[in-house]
């Protein structure tokens, strides 16, 4: 499960964005307009229209990637997302909220949580990782790729097998221009909570 993602066949969209190029190891994105993942809490409304390119994994993994793009309008996002279905799914990365760029991730099992927190280096590049196993979620950020501290740590919805990838929404614009490179899938790592490699 090491080889370059980018580079596989089965990866499948949800919500196939009308501008993306696959690059050497790497995959741009283009947003198109009002797209977002949301179900319910707070706003009422379901959104299933957000840009998810997944790939297919076992029960048990860990995914990450480099995420850069320009965030500049009200919940502008990018990063990685683990997904079942259309009601359990985790989203994780950069999200524009309150005048700036924030760590961002939103939990949805059935309805839809909501986490924010300032981000102290440039949010428009940096690293995102997502570890599945035993029913448990483990979210980490870089901001170069070595050092990864803890973003969130949740239980998550057991299954037999998942799918992970990039992901881009505009809930209010379209136009975001995102760059996803350095994407992998590996077993899990299985290292101690606190170890930050």
């Amino acid at each position: 499960m090491d080889d370059p993602i980018f580079d596989r066949s089965d990866g499948v969209w949800l919500n196939e964005p009308e501008q993306w190029t696959a690059l050497a190891g790497g995959l741009h994105v283009v947003t198109d307009r009002a797209t977002d993942f949301w179900q319910e809490t707070h706003y009422g409304f379901h959104r299933d229209n957000g840009h998810f390119l997944g790939f297919p994994t076992t029960d048990a993994f860990t995914a990450e990637m480099r995420v850069q793009g320009d965030f500049q309008a009200l919940y502008d996002q990018a990063g990685i997302m683990v997904r079942i279905d259309a009601q359990h799914w985790v989203k994780a990365g950069i999200e524009f909220s309150d005048g700036r760029a924030m760590l961002a991730s939103v939990l949805t099992d059935g309805r839809s949580d909501w986490a924010t927190a300032p981000y102290e280096h440039d949010p428009r590049d940096f690293w995102v990782r997502a570890t599945v196993a035993n029913g448990t979620l483990r979210l980490q950020v870089s901001h170069d790729g070595r050092v990864w501290p803890l973003m969130r740590l949740s239980p998550f919805p057991r299954a037999s097998c998942y799918r992970v990838g990039p992901m881009a929404c505009t809930p209010e614009r379209a136009g975001l221009q995102v760059a996803f490179s350095m994407f992998r899938l590996t077993a899990p790592l299985g290292r101690g909570l606190h170890d930050l490699a």
